[in-house]
């Protein structure tokens, strides 16, 4: 993949807008932005494209019909209010795209219905079918039951979650700034933009700032780590301005959509962050990013090696320590240090692993009796975040 003009080829796209994009600073639904985004999304349907709509904004919904200006801190306070506000959301949405006699499809989540993988398989059927009927999936976070989710304004991370169970060719978060910027270009004057992210670096991670507005509990940090999920199942992701009147044009045009950020000889939609070229498949990609550890491994440089340039399976003999309890056939986080660098199903106890750590495969059988798996997570097993 070259640039912006690539993604004028792209068949099924998700697309995620903010809180920040769409209400008000007094918390109410900015109808008029709302409007104008629907149309456009149904301009890339009328093109033949399939669109996948992941959308915030319930919390601020139940807000604004609440006249409440101020993001409550306390979490029962924003699951009420993401309660009151999910239906206005919805009913909205139905009307605007109703109008073009397009059907919406409600679907909502929460991180164990992607880390479990039977309902994550059926998410991925659900949302296939939802497509086949001409329909628009719309995915929010179910902030009224989540509880972590709701404090980390978790729908970037949903939206790339649902870009890889969709088999997405592109995803796309339209947010309340231009893109990235060297820093935050609202406190810094002399922070400049950048059009293309080759690699979620962690240069590029250490760019991200906090939350982003008193109504949405997103920031930048969520969107690199959103980046970071998609590239690797080898799908780009655009960060463009979702205020803009034609924020989706660039996916029509030839030129990469005439651009709309313009920093001396810089001129583009928004910031490209490119896919790798050697992606993740399916399978993995549920591994590495939507699953919740149930323990960790920390291992040595000489495993370390192993494991990112070697692409081997991880042995006894490069583990130093185990954290937490698990059973066999758990999905753990293999660490160096602080540093995550994999996730993986182990074939061994929490409490076999540390009589067998440090220790070379011939000396199992005399350590735990019969045994027959010579690695502690094989490689067809282990998906690499590094």
């Amino acid at each position: 993949m070259n640039g912006w003009t690539d993604l004028k080829n792209a068949k099924r796209i998700v697309i995620k807008v903010g809180t920040s994009t769409l209400t008000h600073a007094t918390g109410n639904l900015n109808l008029h932005r709302m409007e104008l985004l629907v149309r456009q999304l149904v301009d890339l349907k009328n093109q033949g494209r399939e669109v996948i709509f992941v959308t915030s904004g319930a919390v601020g919904a139940g807000m604004g019909r609440l006249g409440i200006s101020e993001r409550p801190d306390e979490i029962s306070a924003r699951q009420a209010l993401a309660a009151i506000g999910q239906g206005i959301l919805m009913h909205t949405y139905e009307k605007f795209f109703g109008e073009f006699g397009i059907a919406v499809a409600q679907i909502l989540v929460t991180k164990d219905d992607r880390a479990d993988r039977q309902r994550y398989l059926n998410a991925r059927t659900t949302i296939r079918q939802i497509l086949m009927y001409n329909a628009v999936p719309i995915v929010n976070e179910n902030d009224t039951v989540a509880f972590d989710q709701i404090k980390v304004g978790d729908n970037d991370t949903l939206s790339a979650m649902v870009a890889g169970l969709a088999d997405a060719d592109l995803l796309v978060l339209l947010t309340d700034v231009d893109g990235l910027y060297t820093a935050d270009p609202r406190e810094d004057p002399t922070a400049k933009f950048i059009p293309i992210v080759e690699g979620v670096t962690p240069e590029i991670e250490a760019l991200a700032g906090g939350v982003g507005s008193k109504l949405g509990s997103g920031g930048m940090a969520t969107k690199i780590a959103a980046a970071r999920i998609v590239v690797s199942q080898g799908i780009p992701m655009a960060l463009v301005n979702g205020s803009r009147r034609d924020c989706l044009q660039f996916l029509c045009e030839d030129n990469g959509g005439g651009g709309t950020v313009e920093t001396g000889d810089t001129k583009a939609p928004g910031t490209l962050f490119l896919p790798k070229a050697q992606a993740l498949g399916s399978r993995k990609g549920w591994l590495a990013f939507s699953t919740r550890p149930a323990g960790a491994l920390i291992v040595d440089e000489g495993a370390v090696r192993a494991l990112l340039d070697s692409g081997r399976s991880l042995l006894a003999s490069g583990i130093l320590e185990v954290e937490g309890t698990f059973a066999r056939g758990e999905i753990v986080e293999i660490r160096q240090s602080d540093s995550v660098l994999a996730r993986g199903i182990t074939n061994y106890s929490a409490g076999d692993i540390e009589l067998i750590k440090g220790r070379h495969s011939s000396e199992f059988e005399s350590i735990l009796g019969a045994v027959s798996d010579q690695e502690v997570i094989h490689r067809d097993n282990l998906s690499l975040w590094k």
